[in-house]
C-alpha cells in the first residue's frame, strides 16, 4: 500500500450541495433559504435570539463569581509521584519541587505553584516542597517517612 492508494471508505464522504446554480438543480433561486426576511440574507447571526422574548440566558439567575486574578496550581497525585520514582525519572533521595518535576517531564508546567493531592499511595520516603497540599496527602507522605514543606506561592506579575 502506498500513500496514493489511501482513500475514504465508499459512502464516507458526500459531495457538497452547490446552491443557487439554477432552478433545475433543485437548490436554485432562493438556495434553500425560503423567501425574504432576515434569515434569507447573508451575515445573519441570531444565536440566543428568541423572537423578541427575553432569551433564556438572560431569564435565569446568575450565581457565583470567578476571581479574574486567581492563582492556577499544577496538581500532582501521590500515585503519579510514586510512578515517576519507580520509573527512575525522579531521585527520591533529593528534595523534590515543582522545577524538578518539570525537568523530569512529570509535569508540563508549574503555573503559579504545585499542589499535592492524596490519590494513589506513596511507598517511598520523600522530601517535597509544594505551594499547597491536602491534609490526607501530608499524612500519607509523613506515614511513608517523608516530609512536606509548604511555602506560599509567589504571585506572578500577571496574576496581580
Amino acid at each position: 500500500m502506498r500513500l496514493n492508494d489511501l482513500r475514504d471508505n465508499e459512502g464516507a464522504t458526500k459531495n457538497r450541495m452547490r446552491v443557487g446554480r439554477g432552478i433545475g438543480s433543485g437548490k436554485g433561486k432562493t438556495g434553500g433559504r425560503g423567501v425574504k426576511g432576515q434569515k434569507a440574507r447573508s451575515g445573519v447571526a441570531i444565536k440566543g435570539f428568541e423572537g423578541g422574548q427575553m432569551p433564556l440566558h438572560m431569564r435565569l439567575p446568575k450565581r457565583g463569581f470567578n476571581q479574574p486574578n486567581r492563582l492556577k496550581f499544577a496538581e500532582i497525585n501521590l500515585g503519579r509521584l510514586q510512578k515517576a520514582i519507580d520509573a527512575k525519572k525522579i531521585d527520591a533521595k533529593k528534595a523534590i519541587d515543582a522545577a524538578s518535576l518539570v525537568e523530569a517531564g512529570v509535569l508540563r508546567r508549574a503555573h503559579d505553584g504545585l499542589r499535592l493531592l492524596a490519590k494513589g499511595e506513596l511507598k517511598t520516603k520523600v522530601q517535597i516542597t509544594v505551594s499547597g497540599a491536602s491534609k490526607a496527602a501530608v499524612e500519607a507522605v509523613e506515614k511513608a517517612g517523608g516530609s512536606v514543606t509548604i511555602n506560599k506561592p509567589a504571585r506572578t506579575e500577571a496574576a496581580e
